[in-house]
């Protein structure tokens, strides 16, 4: 009785289980999921700081209370309500020795960290002129963010002709764990993109392959299927509770 248990909540916990979940931005639905965009400003927040990369600059006072205008504090003119009511992120460049001008702060090193770090340095400079101040900075260069098997990449577009296969020899290469026939090139607004699936096992593909990426554009390389070590690895743990549990079972009929 026990035996004919334990193994029909195998078969069903077998049935049930969902091989896909590390699967992203499936064609067959028109809508892309919310997880787009997590992974696209994750793979940001993770890019590192280099020479020559224009950072756009978020200032607010207070805890993020009220957007300070860096663009008129840069332009050296006093700020006034409707110039408050204005403010958009400034933009700064990142020169050769890595250091970066801001309003009233001056010169701040930035060259080598994330964007995670550079928003806590410069918080930590601005807090000499305003009360808490909360700052958030983005890269603001032309860009391509490839999302691959365990790892997010944000690539500039150091020139306006490169293309798919450059992008992806730039972000590491397709890898082991990667699928080569089932890429998307995801164009455009993410509520309502334009989506190419491309297959690099095929000569067909490499043509497609060969096209101009854009700025924005984004390379999803879809993670191979390992379905015996994904079945294995979601299944063990239940086996291991479902097999207690029998043993308590029979025992408990024995005594």
């Amino acid at each position: 009785m026990a035996q004919h248990f334990f193994l029909y909540i195998v078969i069903l916990l077998l049935s049930s289980c969902n091989m896909r979940q590390h699967v992203m931005f499936k064609t067959e639905t028109s809508r892309i999921p919310a997880g787009l965009a997590v992974s696209v400003n994750q793979a940001e927040k993770n890019y590192v700081i280099q020479k020559n990369d224009y950072l756009e600059v978020s200032l607010y006072s207070n805890k993020g209370e009220r957007m300070i205008n860096l663009n008129i504090e840069n332009a050296g003119t006093g700020t006034n309500q409707n110039n408050l009511q204005q403010a958009q992120p400034a933009r700064f460049l990142v020169q050769n020795n890595g250091f970066v001008k801001l309003p009233m702060v001056g010169l701040v090193q930035l060259e080598g960290f994330t964007l995670y770090k550079a928003d806590s340095l410069l918080e930590q400079a601005f807090t000499a002129f305003y009360e808490e101040p909360f700052v958030s900075t983005r890269f603001a260069n032309k860009r391509v963010v490839v999302l691959a098997p365990n790892r997010g990449l944000v690539i500039p577009l150091t020139n306006e002709s490169m293309s798919l296969i450059e992008i992806i020899a730039l972000s590491g290469g397709i890898g082991d764990n990667a699928r080569v026939g089932d890429i998307r090139l995801i164009r455009g607004d993410l509520n309502n993109p334009e989506v190419h699936v491309i297959d690099l096992s095929t000569i067909e593909g490499m043509r497609k392959a060969d096209l101009t990426l854009q700025p924005n554009d984004i390379v999803y390389i879809e993670p191979s299927r390992r379905l015996f070590r994904e079945t294995l690895a979601e299944v063990t743990p239940i086996l291991s509770l479902l097999t207690s549990i029998v043993t308590l079972i029979v025992l408990a009929q024995r005594l």
